[in-house]
């Protein structure tokens, strides 16, 4: 995709600011260029709202999401701690589906906050990336 086009469908879209839409798109279609899930290493897509982050295990070969999960009805804490129990919980999740290894897509959110504080908690549950 050209820069023109990602910039167009950015500015459809409702919520932040636009260039703020179009600078998050432009990292997540050049994140995409590098990294793709396997059957061996599937992809750990992370997917932020205002609210809330949902998880998945992806692997992109066959199109198929191994485990799940996100802090919809988690309610303890602020978000950032819903978002450390979040990585426990997709931890486990992922060795009941037997991965043990993922590449992490962040899609396009920068890794600060409630991004790393996911990674981290997901790695120290025992998920290398």
């Amino acid at each position: 995709m050209s820069a023109s086009t990602i910039a167009k469908q950015a500015r459809r879209s409702a919520g932040i600011s636009a260039s703020r839409r179009v600078s998050k798109s432009r990292r997540h279609f050049r994140l995409r260029k590098k990294v793709a899930g396997s059957a061996d290493r599937p992809r750990l897509v992370v997917t932020r709202s205002a609210r809330h982050l949902y998880v998945q295990l992806v692997d992109d070969g066959k199109g198929v999401t191994l485990a799940s999960a996100s802090t919809y009805k988690v309610t303890d804490g602020d978000k950032t701690a819903q978002a450390k129990a979040l990585g426990a919980t997709l931890a486990d999740a992922a060795k009941a589906a037997g991965v043990t290894r993922v590449v992490f897509d962040r899609g396009g959110n920068t890794y600060t906050g409630r991004i790393a504080a996911f990674a981290d908690a997901a790695r120290e549950a025992g998920l290398e990336f």
